[in-house]
Parts: C-alpha cells; structure tokens; sequence
C-alpha cells in the first residue's frame, strides 16, 4: 500500500482497485489497536462496500501488526455505558448487529492478531495469514470474554476442543496452527498476504455478482437457520438467476468458448 494512505491520517484507509476495495487499519504506531473513532471508521468502510459497485472487499493492515485488539482504555468507558453504535450508513464488521453484509470479505494478516482480530477473521469469508503471525485470544486474561463473536464462531469453525483450548487459556499460537484449526485458509510468505488476498478477491471479482451473494445467503442461512431451512430455499432462489443478464452470459461464454464478463445485473 502507498505511503500516502498511511500518512492521511485516517484510522482506516480505503483504496479502489477495479471491483475490488481495499481497507486498510492505519494505526500503526499502536500495532492498530481498535479505538472507538477506529471502530466507526471500518464500519463505515464495510458500509461503503456494500452500498458501492466494488464486488469484494480485501481488509489488510498498514505496519508490521494486523491488531493488537481493542485499545481498552479508550474503548472500556464507552462499553461500560452500554456499548458501541455505529451509524446507521455502516456495516458491522463482525456481523453483530445492523444490516447484513452482502459481499465477500478477503481477510490479509501478519504480525500480531490478537482478540478482536481473531474475531474479524471468523467473522470474513477468506483469510490469509502471513507465517509470522501470532494469534492470542486473551480476554480471559482480562477478566472479560470474547465479545466479538468468537464463542460463537470458533467452535463452529475449529471444534469445541480445539476453540476451548485457545478460547479458555489465552495462550498465544502460530499461522501454521491456525491453518491446522481452518482459522485461515492459506499461510504464505511475509510481505505476501496482502497481495494474495488481492489475488483471490479479483478472482471473486470476475465470477457472476449475483451468483456469488446468492452463494453467501444460502450458506449463511444454512449456518444460522439450518440446513433443512437452506435447503428449501436452493431452488426458489435459483430461479430468478435464470433470468438474469449474467446467466444469459454465462451461457454464451459456454458456447462461444471464451470467457464471461458479468455485469452484476
């Protein structure tokens, strides 16, 4: 990423690359630890992907850290007074509450990745983590609990063995183990995640839009309401995609032996 989006002195940068966005966490001098400012501005950069015509969004961070999770002495008062809101334009980056995101999310990591960040990453749809990265999920540790989503998540995605084992210790484990529990689907070399995670998302990008959100609601709606639910939805929600204009591409791209160019439409 350019030197002159770390020194705009956002607390998270966005950058356009065709239909791809990039978000950036650019609190590097604090391993990007997450204020509350910080909260609300990867909110609304989630919002600006969903409500914009980028197809996939790669979440990144600028410095040698991903996160070191909340910086609880900023955050800690406004959570005691009820909790965080954030405005009524943005996404919740960890699927908490508020409208649903509807497009993919690439996750890039290196460094650390602590709490919050481990959090992020389950709560995406890709992630990849360079093989210098440290994962902790500490507040055990701090008296409090994963608040994020990780309880919920982690178990479904590793096992309940393997999620308590890191969940109820705090213990701090590597990329090659996270790969192991399928924290993260791929480990590369530092300085590459951020451009593998691009790699992906492009090749997201040129699949059928609609195709792939369609793709996202009935897996997560197989997650969340369960299978039989998911199910019964397949072919009501094929339907309508034969109709589309990028399903008539797809057809003729087929047939033409060549490859398709989707509009979203």
């Amino acid at each position: 990423m350019t030197d002159e989006l770390v020194a705009t002195g956002e607390l998270v940068t966005t950058e356009r690359r065709g239909h791809v966005l990039l978000i950036g966490l650019n609190r590097p001098a604090k391993r990007n630890a997450f204020t509350v400012a910080m909260l609300r501005q990867l909110a609304a950069a989630y919002g600006e992907l969903e409500d914009s015509d980028a197809r996939v969004g790669v979440v990144f961070a600028h410095g040698d850290h991903f996160t070191a999770g909340l910086d609880l002495a900023e955050v800690a008062p406004q959570l005691g007074d009820g909790g965080l809101n954030f405005a009524e334009d943005g996404v919740d980056p960890w699927g908490g509450a508020g409208r649903e995101r509807t497009k993919p999310v690439v996750v890039a990591v290196q460094g650390w990745c602590l709490t919050l960040g481990i959090e992020l990453l389950l709560a995406a749809d890709i992630r990849i983590a360079a093989t210098d990265t440290r994962f902790a999920q500490i507040e055990i540790q701090r008296g409090i609990y994963p608040f994020g989503g990780a309880t919920i998540r982690f178990p479904r995605e590793a096992g309940w063995g393997n999620a308590m084992r890191w969940l109820l210790t705090g213990d701090e484990f590597d990329a090659v183990e996270a790969h192991r529990l399928g924290l993260v689907q791929e480990v590369v070399e530092p300085g590459r995640q951020v451009d593998r995670a691009i790699e992906l998302a492009e090749r997201i990008s040129e699949q059928a839009p609609l195709g792939v959100r369609a793709t996202l609601v009935s897996a997560r709606r197989a997650v969340v309401e369960g299978e039989r639910a998911a199910a019964r939805q397949l072919v009501p929600d094929l339907l309508p995609l034969f109709r589309t204009a990028d399903a008539q591409e797809g057809v003729r791209s087929f047939v033409e032996r060549r490859k398709a160019v989707f509009e979203g439409r």
